[in-house]
């Protein structure tokens, strides 16, 4: 930030006296002043005339300027360390970071959880998104060298050996890293910057965006107006946890002075197992950075404000001066095994960062997006990978057309294109908190949003929901059941709270409710300790109806209709398309009619489509006798019918010829059918495959 605010005259001069281990007496002598004059400055009842701020300035070895701009600390020879936290007086012990492993090592839960963080301390006074950059590092050879030499690996080496020896998952992992940086000599850095965001604000200790990150466990210091994605605190735990080594630095450009200074506060802080050396015990914990020169806190590493050559040694340089954080993790890598090599990593984040937030990544008509990814992989200071921006329309494209027609206000009620967006509202009834309600009331209800429209022939998985409250990163995926005879392969996105964009009281109190009922990893609307203790009975209930709720309003909005497509042709897709033969115009099947309930298909080499159909079956008293039929779903005219080369029942059920039988009593049932190439009129790639289930002649479908 430019044109910084000077920190007060008092707290400057107390600081910079404890920077020099000057006491306050010993100034007043040297200015010929009283101790209680002196006194008065520090407290800030008064303040000294210009000639006495000069030779203030003479005796800590500045200029008079330095003291009335008041934003930069005076030359000192602090030198940076690593500051060790004593192990327990009780001799209780940890052997790693306890919140670390309430999530895996995994780079696509570190994407959800770190970028949830940076959309959460968006700035709120700015209708400009924030601004995230992954950035993966190789470094060896003089690149590792001068890399461990900035981090003072040195200071750290008999830590880590010690740490390593235990026999606790921790100091096992601890040994295999060690290891292997020994071996390969190369180490890799994964840096994640945030721009347009808060920044970590706040004092060194007390309440404040910086000691929740730095120096706290299980604090969610969120300032976003009840809109953060976060509420446990665990989150950030997700940054040491990557880190093989269990080190992260950062450097943050502050919203918000701090000692008068926004750019480049520098801190480091590691997480190892409780370990010994030289006779001393450690509770795993340490932090890099200047010694705090307040005598109550000795011998205590705090941040500091770092030169550009600084952040640059530690490869924590940022672009140009808007507020934002950096964090550095040393030792990235993913437990999953999922990303071995740097392309692999690449790619993973790409697709995490727009499976979790490709809604956020979507602007609308009247506003911008709320953020914006990238992702660029380097070697030793040169770039192999370009930097690549995150697109929701190119990964997401049906999803991102949904939210898309929603923000800018171009929904319908009813699909009758290929390229519209059906829209319906979904109640949410939130639930008194406790000792709130009245008799015989359930609660508030919130008209939640449900967007429909028709699944992209790229889509590799279709005919869900994804669900979404507050800033629109994703919570949820949901399944409808029930599916009837004819659902259209479709795309849904359900807004709940914030994520409708509307404002009211039913709007805080659904946010405040659904993030009540999720956990820590905010991955579902479920039962918590918190939904349980907070709302009044019922509040469960309420959760199931709602999803219940969404599973009705898809079936309303997805049976199939005559859709006129405005698009090319369709693209090789692996698809199915299922028919209620039974009902003109592929109306919904009442209940006491068979219907879907999972559906997958593929081409396979030969040309010939592989569907594999769940059925739910109603209770009958005879057995259920149904006829798929196969026919190639083309763009005009009649659908020609192909012969199946294989029918069978694979659970529940037995094929009869080109018949499924299923008998009485028996509700669900599982067959699979794969198509004669030689009757397709097209290749298989080239057109869509429906499916018929059709009553049989006699049967009692």
């Amino acid at each position: 930030m430019t044109g910084q605010q000077g920190e007060p005259f008092g707290p400057w001069l107390g600081r910079q006296l404890r920077r020099a281990g000057m006491t306050q007496a010993q100034l007043a002598t040297e200015l010929g002043k009283t101790r209680a004059a002196v006194s008065a400055w520090i407290t800030g009842r008064a303040e000294p005339r210009e000639d006495a701020k000069l030779k203030i300035a003479e005796i800590l070895g500045t200029d008079l300027a330095s003291l009335v701009t008041r934003t930069a600390d005076v030359p000192t020879d602090l030198p940076l360390r690593w500051q060790h936290r004593p192990a327990h007086v009780d001799g209780g012990r940890e052997y790693g970071n306890v919140a670390a492993f309430a999530f895996d090592a995994d780079l696509s839960v570190l994407a959800r959880e770190a970028t949830q963080n940076s959309l959460d301390e968006r700035l709120d006074d700015t209708s400009e998104p924030v601004r995230v950059h992954y950035m993966l590092h190789e470094l060896s050879g003089e690149h590792l060298d001068a890399f461990l030499k900035a981090v003072h690996w040195g200071e750290l080496g008999r830590h880590y050996e010690e740490a390593a020896s235990g026999r606790q998952k921790a100091s096992r992992s601890l040994r295999s890293a060690l290891d292997e940086l020994a071996a390969d000599r190369s180490l890799l850095l994964l840096r994640i910057d945030d721009y347009n965001a808060a920044g970590l604000t706040g004092p060194e200790y007390s309440d404040g965006r910086f000691a929740a990150v730095v120096r706290r466990t299980l604090d969610s210091h969120k300032a976003s107006g009840g809109r953060a994605g976060g509420s446990y605190g665990l989150g950030k735990a997700t940054l040491w946890a990557t880190s093989r080594f269990g080190l992260v630095l950062i450097n943050s450009t502050l919203s918000e002075p701090h000692e008068g200074r926004t750019q480049r506060r520098v801190v480091g802080r590691l997480d190892l197992p409780w370990h010994t050396l030289d006779g001393e015990e450690y509770a795993g914990p340490a932090w890099f950075g200047e010694p705090d020169t307040d005598p109550e806190r000795k011998d205590v590493a705090r941040s500091w404000w770092a030169d550009e050559q600084t952040v640059r040694n530690l490869h924590l340089e940022r672009t140009g001066d808007e507020p934002g954080t950096s964090f550095l993790v040393v030792g990235a890598y993913d437990a999953s095994g999922d990303a071995e090599t740097l392309q692999e990593m690449h790619d993973k984040l790409v697709r995490s960062l727009a499976d979790g937030f490709w809604a956020a990544m979507i602007g609308g008509r009247d506003a911008g997006a709320l953020m914006e990814a990238r992702v660029t992989t380097l070697r030793n200071g040169q770039v192999v990978i370009p930097e690549e921006r995150v697109d929701p329309h190119a990964h997401h494209p049906a999803l991102s057309r949904a939210l898309q027609a929603y923000l800018d206000g171009g929904t319908v009620s009813e699909l009758t294109a290929g390229d519209q967006v059906a829209r319906a509202e979904v109640p949410l009834i939130v639930t008194h908190l406790k000792g709130k309600g009245r008799a015989r009331d359930k609660g508030r209800e919130h008209p939640a949003v449900l967007l429909l429209t028709p699944a992209d022939d790229t889509d590799e998985h279709f005919n869900r929901v994804v669900c979404m409250r507050g800033n629109r990163m994703t919570i949820t995926e949901q399944r409808p059941r029930d599916l009837p005879l004819g659902t259209m392969p479709f795309q849904a996105v359900l807004l709940a709270g914030y994520a409708t964009g509307r404002k009211g009281e039913d709007v805080d109190l659904a946010e405040a409710f659904l993030r009540a009922s999720e956990p820590p990893e905010h991955d579902r609307w479920d039962r918590t300790e918190e939904l349980t203790t907070t709302y009044e009975r019922g509040a469960l209930s309420r959760i199931k109806e709602f999803r219940q709720s969404i599973d009705q309003a898809v079936r309303s909005l997805a049976v199939r209709r005559e859709v006129t497509r405005t698009g090319g042709p369709p693209a090789l897709r692996e698809l199915l398309v299922l028919d209620g033969g039974g009902t003109p115009g592929g109306g919904r099947r009442t209940q006491s009619f068979p219907t879907v309930r999972n559906v997958s298909a593929h081409l396979e080499a030969t040309g010939a489509w592989n569907v594999t159909v769940t059925l739910r079956l109603p209770d009958a008293e005879d057995p259920w006798l149904l006829t798929p039929v196969a026919k190639f779903d083309v763009r005009s005219g009649g659908r020609p019918t192909v012969d199946w080369s294989l029918l069978v029942g694979s659970e529940s059920c037995r094929a009869e010829g080109n018949d499924i039988v299923v008998e009485p009593g028996v509700r669900t049932a599982v067959f699979t059918g794969v198509t004669d190439p030689a009757t397709h009129p097209v290749q298989g790639g080239f057109a869509r495959l429906a499916v018929d289930v059709l009553k049989a002649r006699g049967g009692a479908a």
